[in-house]
């Protein structure tokens, strides 16, 4: 399985659609909300994510903006077929440490070590790396050597070694995307289709949804690090 490392120049436009694609897909498991397709404000997080992505895709090998760098794995058979992405990014004053932000897998070929090729090589270019994950991905980064320090908010810090790089990363501003005038043109759509009271309950709902993860988590990393 190649693996492309886009740290130079922005990827093509034929791979940078297909990873913001898969964003799109899989943004249950890539939102650190968990946001479930159920909900009704599903589609404004199903526009909002993949815009954020394609804004880091956008900077990569662009000296004016902070280091990004992404890995794309590619199907073996099809090459120009993206079936993998790892994003992160590197910490300019600390140049073995970076944050992961993003990584997918298409559910067709899991399980064959690409998140597992991907991470690794990652590893090999920042060995001090921080992610957060979801309580039920923990497992999978521990085999790959993160340890877990702490809860954020729905999920679970993990990192390399044993505390955090004290390095600061550049992010994309997503507060100024989910105020844009696409999102407000979508929640304006969804109000007129469902109607204000359905608004209000799919907010309530997510809200309900968020506190359970975040409580999730705490006792999760409780009960992990004995405290």
């Amino acid at each position: 399985m190649p693996i492309t490392l886009f740290n130079e120049t922005s990827p093509p436009a034929t791979v940078s659609n297909q990873v913001c694609q898969m964003v799109a897909t899989y943004l249950t498991d890539l939102s650190m909300l968990a946001v479930p397709a159920s909900n009704l404000l599903f589609e404004v997080y199903e526009w909002a994510l993949p815009c954020e992505v394609y804004v880091y895709l956008q900077w990569i090998g662009q000296p004016e903006n902070p280091p990004v760098e992404l890995l794309v794995a590619f199907d073996d058979e099809e090459p120009f077929e993206v079936v993998g992405f790892l994003m992160y990014l590197p910490m300019p004053t600390h140049p073995e440490a970076c944050g992961i932000t993003y990584m997918a897998v298409r559910k067709s070929h899991r399980g064959r070590g690409i998140g597992k090729a991907m991470i690794e090589q990652a590893l090999s270019r920042y060995p001090h790396a921080e992610l957060t994950c979801p309580v039920s991905k923990v497992g999978f980064y521990e085999r790959l050597g993160f340890q877990v320090l702490r809860a954020r908010n729905t999920q679970v810090v993990m990192n390399t070694r044993e505390f955090s790089s004290e390095g600061m990363m550049g992010v994309v501003d997503a507060a100024q995307i989910y105020q844009s005038a696409e999102v407000r043109n979508i929640q304006n759509q969804q109000l007129q289709r469902w109607g204000r009271k359905e608004m209000v309950n799919a907010e309530k709902q997510l809200q309900r949804h968020i506190s359970q993860l975040e409580r999730q988590a705490a006792a999760f990393v409780k009960e992990r690090l004995g405290l």
